[in-house]
């Protein structure tokens, strides 16, 4: 059975020691990547067709919409097409560009039908730590994948590795025991193999992922998030409440807040907009706030079976009689934590008692400090 197998990563000597062990482990397997380092001045992507003993064939793609990674998008498909109609490979490897994300990449591929074997990032656990905290923007180091991508690289680094349920792990004397602790931390259910083993690589590859069970677990109403851990010197934490933030104290401490670990994520919700559930995203420094929809306790029961399986057995397991899923649950990574600190900050910005008995009537008039974050 013809599979595709994704491999992506900002690492990218790791990522293409990944594809060249696959290529060697797998008869007849085949690569293709393509380029974006040259689009923003050739107005096209480059795309290389190799195996295990070289260069098959190369060619070009134009931009679409100025945009590379838009490109990418619309010659993969027919080029997997073409891989898996002319001969008797059985796996064809997507080298994803630098930073390039999988998601996306492994939606479309899905949804023209092909069976996707396994999304894999890989990591030198060396750099993992820098390219967390690298706040500079993909477009001022030439990893922009399209004129209007505002990403950073830890923005993008942290997606890469989080998305993928396999990791090819690079190792070396620079690797220590901290690299190590921060990776498991991050990624704790991940399946990790070494890149240099390709037979490990090759199971993984070819072992089938799906989808929609991804980005159901990606999703912030119910993402698989970080338990409580320490060990060599990296922590986390896990703060929970049910009680609301109050918008303006809680804003007024995003900046520490965002800064106070290499990585943060989960969802929360604020007193004066209490039925929208609201996602944390931060890395390198800078903080990503988003609505995620609605919480299920705002909905009519008759909604419910248009929500997907998983977030409705998540909120079984975690249902307040007052707040129904409403709640928060931040997750803060990071060598050096300081989870008192973050504790503090955390608790000082809820509802005092006062307030809270005032009601919802009384917290709607709140100053919505969010407004602009959220665009409203």
């Amino acid at each position: 059975m013809f599979s595709v197998a994704l491999v992506g990563g900002l690492h990218s000597d790791v990522r293409r020691t990944a594809v060249d062990r696959l290529l060697a482990a797998v008869p007849g397997g085949v690569a293709l990547h393509h380029d974006l380092a040259a689009a923003p001045r050739t107005a096209v992507v480059v795309r290389t067709v190799r195996d295990a003993t070289g260069v098959l064939a190369t060619g070009e793609t134009p931009l679409v919409n100025d945009c590379a990674c838009c490109a990418l998008r619309e010659d993969l498909v027919p080029e997997l097409e073409r891989l898996r109609d002319s001969g008797p490979a059985r796996l064809a490897v997507v080298e994803l560009w630098d930073s390039v994300e999988p998601k996306a990449m492994a939606e479309v591929v899905a949804a023209a039908g092909f069976r996707i074997g396994a999304v894999i990032t890989a990591v030198d656990p060396a750099l993992l730590l820098p390219y967390l905290g690298n706040g500079d923007d993909l477009a001022d180091v030439g990893l922009a994948a399209a004129a209007t991508d505002r990403r950073t690289v830890a923005d993008a680094w942290a997606r890469q590795l989080e998305y993928a349920p396999v990791l090819a792990v690079a190792g070396g004397p620079e690797v220590d025991e901290e690299d190590r602790a921060l990776l498991d931390q991050l990624h704790p259910t991940a399946l990790r193999v070494s890149v240099e083993d390709g037979a490990a690589l090759a199971r993984a590859a070819l072992a089938g992922f799906d989808p929609e069970a991804a980005a159901a677990a990606q999703h912030p109403a119910c993402a698989r998030l970080p338990q409580e851990a320490d060990g060599h010197g990296v922590a986390t934490h896990v703060w929970r409440h049910h009680r609301p933030f109050h918008p303006g104290r809680l804003y007024a401490a995003l900046e520490d807040l965002a800064c106070a670990a290499v990585r943060s994520r989960g969802r929360f919700y604020l007193a004066d907009r209490p039925d929208t559930l609201l996602a944390w995203d931060a890395a390198g420094g800078a903080l990503r706030v988003e609505s995620a929809g609605p919480w299920l306790a705002s909905l009519p029961d008759a909604a419910w079976e248009m929500v997907p399986p998983l977030r409705r057995a998540a909120v079984a397991l975690d249902w307040h009689p007052e707040h129904g899923d409403r709640g928060q649950h931040l997750v803060f990574t990071s060598p050096g934590l300081d989870r008192e600190g973050l504790s503090e900050v955390l608790g000082s910005c809820l509802l005092t008692d006062a307030e809270y008995a005032g009601g919802r009537a009384s917290w709607g008039r709140f100053d919505s400090a969010f407004d602009a974050f959220l665009e409203v």
